[in-house]
């Protein structure tokens, strides 16, 4: 069902002070919605979370009263001097449900010598299983793809089950000439040209 499985508490207390003495006892502020209930207030082992986080569109099974959920992680705040996770949004699911969620694009392959690709969709929306989402899609590319050739959404490598909310064909990542071969390229027709011009000359002067 889950990688990422721990206890949950319900809390009681809010408020900024609350939360720093969860925070200072090892323990993450936290709530769940969905599915039409009532917004839940809950708390979770901060150094499990900050694990669990590290994946995106994670899943958490949480054993919260001593019943098992499952959650995704929707949205985190972050201290950005501390760099601890403050507060999580979580949204019930269940399993067999779909959600729709971004997930990253991963480049694989070479592009052809003097280029390289640039992705104009770094993440791609998507309706997947709640509890199949893929941590990434991916986009193979080819050493015989010259500078201007587009990549598109239907050149994605896209898992069994998932749909895409993108148009299939939507750019997705261009080659582009590398600007050390841009410079190269009118050297070398200036050296052409002065070859041609010193050979006349040698010419005339015969």
């Amino acid at each position: 069902m889950s990688d990422h499985k721990f206890d949950a508490d319900v809390r009681n207390d809010f408020g900024k002070g609350a939360a720093r003495k969860l925070r200072a006892a090892g323990k993450t502020p936290a709530v769940i919605y969905g599915h039409g209930n009532a917004t839940r207030h809950i708390s979770l082992p901060s150094r499990e979370t900050m694990l669990a986080l590290r994946t995106k569109n994670a899943i958490l099974e949480l054993k919260i009263d001593g019943k098992s959920e499952l959650v995704l992680v929707k949205s985190a705040q972050k201290d950005p001097v501390k760099q601890e996770i403050e507060h999580v949004d979580l949204v019930e699911v269940k399993k067999g449900e779909k959600v729709h969620v971004e997930v990253p694009v991963h480049v694989v392959g070479e592009p052809m010598g003097g280029t390289v690709v640039d992705v104009v969709h770094n993440f791609v929306a998507m309706e997947a299983e709640a509890t199949a989402i893929p941590e990434y899609v991916e986009l193979h590319i080819s050493k015989e793809n010259a500078a201007g050739h587009h990549y598109l959404v239907s050149d994605l490598v896209i898992p069994e089950g998932v749909k895409l909310e993108l148009a299939m064909d939507e750019n997705v990542a261009v080659v582009s000439e590398t600007r050390a071969a841009a410079v190269e390229e009118p050297e070398a027709e200036v050296t052409e040209e002065s070859a041609e011009s010193a050979a006349e000359e040698s010419s005339e002067d015969e």
